[in-house]
């Protein structure tokens, strides 16, 4: 991203201790700057969500103004309700640890579900890459096109791209 954008990354250093515990410190001065903080929270979802929030809590600690979390995949979104008792509503628990990490909005692409977006006490803008896909396709012109989808809940999704597909 920072490449297509024609910027540099934030030259930072992370690295693991013995124990495996993740250390990041930031090398340069963010004070008073906005930084946006790119970090999918995929497999491994537990490593990319923690360094994230030390990320975030790093940032904060440097007094940077605004810290806004890109997530690209959100991790934990599936347990985005209760079905049964005694069982964690995940995807309020990440959105949880972020805001108290200390980030000020986030900005997440194609969340599972959209109320997940109301689980964040922060602002969060949630995107969606559809547009920009079917719009590749049809730039294509592929003939006999067929749209599959890997859950039941992306079926809607699905059928609303085939329509968008025939306009």
């Amino acid at each position: 991203m920072a490449r297509y954008l024609g910027i540099d990354l934030g030259p930072m250093v992370r690295k693991r201790f013995a124990d495996g515990e993740l250390y990041i410190q930031i090398q340069e001065s963010i004070r008073g700057c906005d930084v946006y903080l790119v970090q999918p929270t995929c497999h491994p979802v537990n490593d990319h969500l923690m360094e994230l929030l030390i990320m975030v809590d790093a940032c904060r600690r440097a007094s940077a103004r605004q810290i806004t979390a890109v997530i690209p995949y959100y991790g934990y979104a599936r347990a985005d309700r209760k079905t049964a008792g005694r069982e964690s509503i995940t995807a309020k628990l990440g959105a949880n640890l972020i805001t108290t990490a200390g980030a000020d909005r986030v900005l997440a692409m194609d969340l599972h579900s959209a109320q997940i977006q109301g689980y964040f006490d922060i602002p969060c803008d949630h995107v969606y890459g559809s547009p920009v896909v079917v719009n590749y396709i049809a730039d294509k012109n592929i003939q006999d096109l067929v749209i599959v989808s890997p859950d039941v809940g992306g079926v809607a999704r699905g059928r609303a791209n085939c329509k968008k597909q025939e306009e």
